[in-house]
């Protein structure tokens, strides 16, 4: 059946169905939305949450605040409601809403009243929508009112209506995100009423507002943006639908907006301005700061307030971007073209006469240069702001050094300058005034340089130029050549200075390459991840100049403080609340973040491809001011290449445990293999013999029912041999094995063990050689009769038709004790990796033979004995292998205790 492109083009939205399974996954958020207090928000949301009881929802108060209300304190009247937190704030205990108890209690519904009300201090959100949002990550459904001026983006709008400055407010993506809103609304003239009634606030405040913010032209304004807002969320959400629906329609062109923050407060009123353009729009956004070379380390003001403006602009919903440049113009156009941007907005500069006639402005520039994007220029109407856009002033001391090295330089010039001309008679002396100033500007800056080209002026006319010794010119064409050397010195005092500027700006770009050099080399070397920790703290405190700590989450215990410097002994429960939501939620905590931001560190997540693996805490020296351009992409590229970092070790970690799981594979099928034939050969041998006697029984000769039984208890005693080594492996492996200490006679030992081998295997040849000055040593006998044991069936089984040799001497202060074989012997290599587990290198009638455990349990016990085995080959006639194990000859005191 062929498939028609129409039903394909006509397909579902795969973003906006992505977007439905999303929201599907938390908890849905109502708002209750009104143009002002006393609209009856609440009275709404707590008349709806009855009818939600009613219907059999679990519904519970998290906060509603009545303001006195008889009318809205009796729809409480049958909810639960959560007891509040109280703290101490300013002296006196307020109470605040619990997420902890609302996250513990975890209900169907919960009621949070006033959605724009700010926290105390130590809350673990500064604002209450943030706790809101907590609670919807949590599957938690919320109903919350909300003022329409509290909006962020309409925070400035509603001041220059209303007069009255908005301090808390909401991002606006809150309402967007808001599954329902539900506007609340009434008259002006019905408001003003219930004001006069006491259904708003008691007499004497009712009285002050309605001169102040409850005005009819105020009421008005606000009620159209409530109106106007609802109907922006209204077409949103009918959009989503029809895309989910893939329902046919005009679709509006995508557009992309740039919103340009500069380096005053005025840029926080442009923010606003983008935002709700974007929001009319329904566009995305960027906001692009432009940092200029060399000048965001001089002040700590341009760094706050692009700061402010970059947080209010991501709060809003922007990207934000940082680049580098000295034309502002040119960057602005080529990252807009670059991001396919449609509309620039941008503020206007300000009225600069003196400037223009050296350039235009930021404004003026990408109007003329923007021939395919639209600029939206956004007028500022507060004068205040305006007076804040004066050029920042030198400081007393800046200005001080300045006048002190113009003067000196100077008159340093003008000694030369009677040197000179006394000697060779300078034709134009106004030429080497050009060096103070040139000096001045590359190393006290503009200012000291302009103030040394206004004296180079002045000295070179009363110094030089006839008449001599006053400030006057006799002819014309001298005062243009003074004027053309003034006019060349502050060109060049100008550009001296942006050269300075420049240098700077490389300098402290090439500090930070040269920092980050040298942290790929350093971690290039480590490959353990506590050094890697350590390492990593160290480097963002020096190239940072903060202090840095980086915390762990073991597998069994809780978060851990594993590198710091400079060094810290522990962490309080504030900061450590702040760590782990970093941890938990892969985002900043802490402070100068919107999760417990009165934590002195700023705690930010270290995320690889597996998630995120640590977490590192930032102290800034000033925590009153953010960190500047420079400083802070130095710390996310260092805490990027930790985070490489940590993943690399966890990978060698990774392939370390998958090599000794791979091992542990292989030595288990050995060992399978090895049980399968070793305890399946005897028990064969043992029931053959045995249902021989049974079925045969008196037909057998006695001579060939001896021969069964023999059969019987040697593979027996085979069996019992094989198990013994399993239980004594297993022990030694467990550390449960525990000789005794005893004086030990080695001939004796070796006597005995001989008797049993000659019953044991027959027909085979053992001899010993004893010295007869041999010492006791300490030990257990019967474990040392053991490792005898097992040596000797190892040489008879591997060293061929030949006899055993044991022999047993002293050297110094130990007994040697040897096993020799004169069989093929064992390659170099093998002479370790005999005494490994599971490890066979010889053949026996073709085949391999034994489990590999013998010579293993050999080396345990000898060990646990406190003694020494190894093994030497070629051993007799460049044949044979030998056995030799060491043990301490026991001391005479211990001996004649011992006796």
């Amino acid at each position: 059946m062929a498939r028609d492109d129409g039903d394909f083009d006509r397909r579902p939205d795969p973003d906006a169905l992505l977007a439905l399974s999303d929201k599907e996954s938390k908890g849905k958020l109502c708002v209750f939305l009104g143009a002002a207090p006393g609209v009856g928000k609440t009275y709404a949301m707590l008349a709806r949450a009855q009818t939600a009881k009613a219907e059999g929802v679990d519904v519970v108060v998290g906060v509603a605040e009545t303001h006195g209300r008889l009318e809205t304190q009796a729809l409480l009247n049958g909810l639960e409601t959560l007891p509040r937190r109280k703290c101490e704030y300013r002296g006196r205990i307020i109470e605040e809403f619990d997420i902890d108890a609302a996250l513990a209690r975890k209900p169907q519904l919960i009621l949070i009243d006033e959605l724009a009300h700010t926290n105390a201090p130590d809350s673990r959100h500064p604002k209450r929508w943030q706790d809101v949002e907590e609670l919807l990550d949590a599957g938690i459904d919320v109903w919350t009112t909300l003022n329409v001026q509290h909006l962020e983006s309409l925070a400035d709008v509603v001041s220059r209506v209303t007069g009255v400055a908005v301090r808390e407010t909401v991002p606006d993506r809150v309402l967007q995100k808001a599954a329902d809103v539900i506007l609340v609304d009434v008259t002006p003239d019905e408001l003003l009423q219930r004001l006069k009634d006491g259904k708003v606030y008691v007499p004497e405040t009712a009285k002050r507002a309605t001169q102040n913010f409850f005005t009819p032209r105020n009421l008005t304004a606000l009620r159209e943006l409530a109106l106007r807002r609802t109907a922006e969320r209204v077409d949103d959400q009918m959009v989503d639908f029809l895309r989910q629906g893939a329902i046919e329609g005009p679709w509006a062109t995508a557009e992309r907006l740039l919103v340009c923050v500069g380096r005053d407060a005025k840029s926080e009123a442009v923010v606003r301005a983008g935002a709700r353009l974007a929001t009319g729009l329904n566009a995305t956004w960027i906001a692009l700061y432009v940092e200029r070379a060399g000048q965001e380390e001089r002040s700590a003001e341009v760094v706050r307030n692009v700061d402010q403006a970059l947080r209010l602009a991501e709060r809003l919903g922007a990207e934000i971007e940082r680049v580098s440049g000295d034309d502002l113009a040119g960057e602005v156009l080529r990252f807009a073209r670059r991001e396919n941007i449609t509309q620039i907005v941008l503020g206007r500069s300000p009225a600069r006469p003196f400037a223009r006639l050296m350039r235009r402005s930021l404004t003026d520039e990408i109007l003329r240069q923007s021939t395919d994007i639209a600029v939206h220029v956004v007028v500022q109407e507060d004068g205040a702001l305006q007076a804040r856009r004066a050029p920042k002033l030198p400081t007393l001391s800046e200005t001080w050094r300045g006048v002190g090295g113009a003067a000196v330089s100077v008159t340093i010039t003008v000694l030369v300058g009677y040197v000179l001309d006394r000697w060779l008679g300078l034709a134009n002396p106004s030429v080497i005034f050009l060096l103070p100033v040139v000096l001045c500007a590359v190393g006290l800056g503009m200012w000291s340089a302009i103030m040394a080209a206004v004296l180079s002026f002045l000295a070179c006319d009363f110094f030089f130029f006839n008449p001599r010794y006053e400030l006057t010119i006799s002819q014309p064409q001298e005062f243009l050549s003074l004027l053309v050397a003034l006019v060349v010195a502050v060109i060049t005092a100008m550009l001296a200075s942006k050269m300075r500027n420049y240098a700077q700006n490389m300098r402290q770009r090439s500090q930070a390459m040269q920092s980050l050099f040298e942290f790929s080399r350093k971690l290039s070397t480590i490959t353990t991840l506590d050094d890697i920790l350590w390492v990593s703290a160290s480097q963002i405190q020096k190239a940072g100049g903060v202090s840095c700590v980086v915390l762990l989450m073991p597998e069994e215990t809780g978060l851990r403080l594993a590198a710091a410097w400079p060094p810290v002994d522990q962490m309080d429960a504030g900061e450590l609340a702040a760590a782990r939501w970093a941890l938990e939620k892969a985002e900043p905590a802490g402070w100068r973040t919107d999760t417990l931001p009165n934590v002195r560190f700023q705690f930010r997540p270290l995320t690889t491809a597996r998630g995120v693996v640590a977490v590192c805490g930032i102290e800034p020296k000033t925590p009153q001011e953010p960190f500047s351009a420079a400083t802070e992409g130095t710390i996310a590229a260092l805490i990027e290449q930790t985070a490489i970092a940590i993943d690399r070790s966890m990978l060698v970690g990774d392939s370390v445990k998958a090599a000794a799981l791979e091992e542990n594979e292989k030595l288990r099928t050995i060992l399978l293999s090895a049980l399968s034939h070793d305890l399946r050969t005897p028990l064969t041998s043992i029931t053959g013999a045995v249902t021989s006697l049974r079925e045969l029984g008196e037909k057998l000769s006695p001579e060939d029912r001896k021969d069964l039984l023999l059969s019987i208890e040697e593979e027996a005693g085979r069996l019992s041999r094989f198990i013994a080594n399993l239980l004594d492996m297993s022990r030694i492996e467990s550390g449960g094995l525990s000789p005794r200490s005893d004086l030990v006679n080695v001939a004796d030992v070796i006597r005995n063990v001989l008797e049993r081998s000659r019953k044991t295997f027959s027909g085979k040849d053992t001899s010993i050689s004893i010295a007869p000055d041999l010492p006791p040593i300490r030990g257990d006998a019967n474990l040392l009769g053991q490792v005898l044991f097992n040596l000797i069936d190892n040489a008879h089984k591997y060293g061929g038709p030949t006899g055993v040799i044991i022999h047993a001497r002293r050297e110094g202060a130990d007994v040697v004790i040897t096993v020799t074989d004169e069989g093929p012997g064992v390659k170099a290599a093998d002479l370790e990796r005999i005494f490994e587990k599971f490890y066979r290198s010889g053949r026996v009638d073709g085949r391999k033979a034994g489990t590999g455990l013998g010579l293993s349990i050999c080396r345990g016990l000898v060990k646990a004995m406190g003694g020494t085995i190894v093994a030497q080959s070629p051993a007799v006639r460049r044949r044979g292998t030998r056995i030799i194990m060491r043990f301490p000859a026991a001391s005479l005191s211990k001996q004649g205790v011992a006796a």
